[in-house]
């Protein structure tokens, strides 16, 4: 079966806003056995949605639409859709009801005569029940494919999704079983695994799919089975990773879906009973940023000096002048210094230090854009990694916080 989302609003066009509601919807059809074919964004312009509505009805089974429901004069869905469909609006005594009640209970604004009309549905529409907004989402037919239309406000449409639309596809439709499995891997690029897992990656049953997930120095590594078998996909998936693991399971951290890799390094530094501090320089505080997102942090993590600035290195983190005027701020030496100097400075067991060069000047370093040295300080010995991380500023931190969560968890769980 094939759904289709199409997203009305001239904000999304011109970037005001992102599309979010297109990746939950996505997500939540796919997991009840639905492939998305197409998502488009449109104009809330009356032939252009025609036009889309059309266009949709010759590839999908399922065409959900968001968006252009407001009580203003510019949401022209519920015309244009009875334009479609051949029908006509009616008042929906239910929906009124309910609009009345939201304005009586959460606005001292009086309802209006434009409030009132969200309440005209198309005559054979049938009405879901929007719980928290005023106007209501809509399941309509056009031959054998059916259309949902549904409130652009995330919040409103994710209730309705989940609440209302999945539960009612589930009844109505017979689907396959779509299963996802997405291997988390750190350390080695894109082409690099490939080479390693080709004849794997060959030999994959003909309803397996692999795809290549690279982001700032991890890969995903998204398994895809269809078929009309659920227990039939989950053990064949199973038994292709048993298979990968020799491969490359000194790569794989983890799956998408459950721990993120700070969320692994949180578990092995709680359940070692280990502490940690970080110093950081090029990174600018956001390695500590996400240790400090999960809850539980402070079992086990101490604090952060971001040294941002030279005189910090040398005046809270301690790192000699002299050191620094024979090797620059950008040096495994000062990044080792960092290291061991905030993890004396906090008496943790671990410590982990950052400096590099993010661009797009050179700073206080001659290094070259992109130069990052990343120091660890166990409980037995320091070390340091330099990597060249390219020419986006963004990206070069990214890639640098990844690549420490990396090695810290590489290093926690030898002890």
């Amino acid at each position: 079966m094939f759904a289709e989302i199409i997203t009305i609003g001239d904000e999304i066009l011109i970037g005001q806003i992102v599309d979010t509601n297109s990746t939950f919807i996505a997500k939540e059809l796919n997991k009840i056995g639905i492939s998305v074919h197409q998502i488009t964004s449109i104009q809330d312009e009356h032939d252009h949605i025609l036009t889309a509505l059309n266009e949709a009805k010759s590839r999908a089974n399922i065409v959900i639409v968001t968006g252009g429901l407001g009580p203003t004069k510019d949401d022209i869905t519920k015309h244009t859709f009875c334009e479609f469909l051949n029908d006509a609006l009616v008042k929906n005594e239910e929906v009124l009801q309910h609009i009345e009640q939201l304005f009586s209970t959460f606005t001292s604004t009086p309802i209006s005569e434009v409030n009132r009309q969200q309440a005209m549905v198309p005559s054979r529409a049938t009405v879901l029940h929007n719980a928290n907004g005023t106007a209501p989402g809509m399941w309509m037919k056009s031959d054998d494919v059916v259309f949902i239309s549904l409130p652009g406000v995330p919040f409103e449409m994710k209730a309705l999704i989940s609440n209302m639309v999945i539960p009612k596809i589930i009844k109505d439709f017979d689907r396959p079983h779509i299963l996802h499995k997405t291997l988390i891997t750190y350390g080695l690029g894109e082409s690099a695994i490939a080479a390693k897992i080709e004849e794997w990656e060959d030999n994959l049953p003909k309803f397996i799919k692999l795809a290549y997930l690279p982001n700032l120095g991890k890969v995903r590594l998204r398994l895809t089975a269809k078929g009309p078998d659920r227990k039939v996909l989950h053990d064949s998936v199973e038994t292709e990773i048993q298979k990968l693991q020799p491969l490359i399971g000194d790569l794989i951290y983890g799956y998408e879906n459950d721990e993120s890799l700070e969320e692994l390094v949180a578990k092995s530094f709680t359940a070692k009973k280990m502490t940690l501090a970080t110093a950081e320089s090029c990174t600018g505080g956001k390695i500590a940023q996400k240790i400090t997102a999960l809850s539980g942090a402070s079992a086990y993590f101490k604090g952060s000096i971001v040294s941002y600035a030279t005189e910090i290195k040398v005046d809270v983190l301690g790192v000699s002048t002299a050191m620094i005027n024979k090797y620059t701020v950008v040096s495994a030496e000062v990044a080792e210094a960092m290291a061991l100097n905030v993890k004396k400075l906090m008496n943790t067991d671990f410590a982990v230090a950052t400096t590099g060069n993010a661009g797009p000047t050179k700073g206080d370093s001659d290094a070259e854009i992109g130069t990052v040295y990343i120091a660890i300080a166990t409980p037995e010995k320091v070390f340091v990694n330099k990597f060249m991380m390219g020419n986006h500023r963004v990206r070069v931190v990214q890639k640098t916080v990844n690549k420490a969560f990396e090695l810290l968890q590489k290093e926690i769980v030898k002890i």
